[in-house]
């Protein structure tokens, strides 16, 4: 990529849609400068990059915002990120006392704290109930159809919400004061054995947020059924559990083996340093669906047929990959990049082509691609999720360095 600084242009590096190879030419607008910065490998594709891909990116910064009195949402669904069938996902705040009210949906919800601390509530089709606090790092997974409440405490919380279905929204749910609200007072009357009077204040419409005081604790708020507690829980502590560590890395994954409820997502929480990268690789089970929690990084995906097509991701972006397609993610940045892959899947499968290509019989791979012993003799049989190797590493350009 080319850069050139005009005299009364911006005081940064103008990147420019020419290869290094002399391919392309310069682009002197209408454009949008700053988007071209970070999607550098849009504007400037890598030579490997062929054939036609379709869009596997959406920032949750270009989508809708809801806005309540207790916090807001927003949310990305096949609307947004056509290709993303399996799975769409809510990104949610709530101030300290800020509610989501008491709902269900009929797709399951699965979740990552990204900061502060919330309180959850459920009961299921048996009467057994369940509450916990979450903080950062923690997941809850609520089946499809079984009712539940978030409620933000001391300091508020924000949060990453996961359906197992593209199509979802959470503007479209099913919430008590919907239901209040739709339904005649005299049958409410009927139904709880109550005077029509006890619903004259109830809200007319779906609250969905709303502001309430921060509640206290667990236990001032705990109600004893008589059916007993839920018994697995809905709560799984991700950051507690110990990481897969490699060099360049580490992996924590949550499925249904370590969390037993999460029967419909599974996922992985992928920590990639500067210069190391998720290995190529590809899920045999179904479809990726990412977010990015910190840093920056770039994915190109391989879907056969001289296709493949590279996108970069910040912090807030989501990604997407189709079933079996072939992948890698380099972080790109300075910083440690964070992300989270989900599966619309009981079970976190993926196939290493490392790991392959070293249980394949040697002289198959050899014949297969033209390889000798400087790379038969180093491939390995464990499977190491994140690499680094010293000298081999992608670090960005503006770093002092030989590529």
């Amino acid at each position: 990529m080319n850069d050139e600084r005009s005299k009364n242009g911006p005081p940064f590096p103008i990147p420019q849609p020419i290869r290094s190879d002399g391919a392309g030419g310069p682009d002197f607008g209408p454009r949008d400068i700053m988007r071209d910065l970070e999607n550098p490998d849009m504007l400037v594709p890598p030579t490997t990059d062929a054939g036609l891909m379709p869009n596997l990116k959406m920032s949750f910064s270009d989508t809708h915002m809801q806005l309540n009195h207790g916090g807001w949402s927003r949310e990305i669904t096949v609307r947004d990120l056509p290709v993303a069938t399996t799975l769409a996902g809510v990104n949610m705040s709530l101030t300290p006392g800020g509610v989501r009210e008491l709902h269900w949906h009929q797709q399951a919800e699965w979740a990552y704290m990204i900061w502060g601390t919330a309180r959850i509530t459920s009961v299921d089709q048996n009467g057994r109930n369940f509450i916990a606090d979450l903080g950062p790092g923690d997941l809850w997974y609520f089946p499809a159809g079984l009712p539940h409440s978030i409620q933000g405490l001391a300091e508020g919380c924000e949060f990453l919400l996961v359906f197992d279905d593209g199509n979802f929204s959470d503007l479209n749910t099913l919430s008590i004061s919907d239901w209040f609200a739709h339904t005649p007072k005299d049958v409410l009357s009927a139904n709880f054995g109550v005077p029509m009077e006890a619903f004259q204040n109830i809200p007319d419409d779906q609250v969905y947020i709303y502001q309430d005081h921060v509640p206290g604790t667990i236990e001032s708020q705990e109600v004893q059924s008589p059916y007993g507690k839920i018994p697995l829980s809905f709560k799984h502590r991700l950051l507690a559990q110990p990481p897969l560590r490699t060099p360049g890395g580490s992996v924590r994954i949550a499925d249904s083996a370590n969390f037993p409820i999460a029967k419909t997502i599974a996922a992985a929480l992928v920590e990639i340093e500067p210069g190391a990268m998720r290995e190529l690789h590809w899920h045999p089970n179904n479809d990726e669906w990412q977010y990015y929690l910190s840093g920056q990084g770039r994915m190109t995906v391989f879907g056969g047929n001289g296709r493949a097509r590279t996108f970069d991701y910040r912090a807030g972006d989501v990604g997407y990959v189709p079933f079996a397609f072939g992948h890698y993610i380099q972080n790109t940045g300075t910083e440690t990049l964070w992300f989270l892959e989900m599966f619309k899947s009981d079970r976190f499968v993926d196939v290493s082509l490392n790991q392959w290509m070293a249980l394949t019989p040697q002289e198959l791979v050899a014949s297969n691609l033209h390889v000798g012993p400087e790379l038969l003799n180093v491939l390995r049989k464990e499977k190491w999720p994140v690499v680094r190797y010293p000298g081999f590493s992608y670090y960005p350009r503006f770093l002092s360095h030989k590529e």
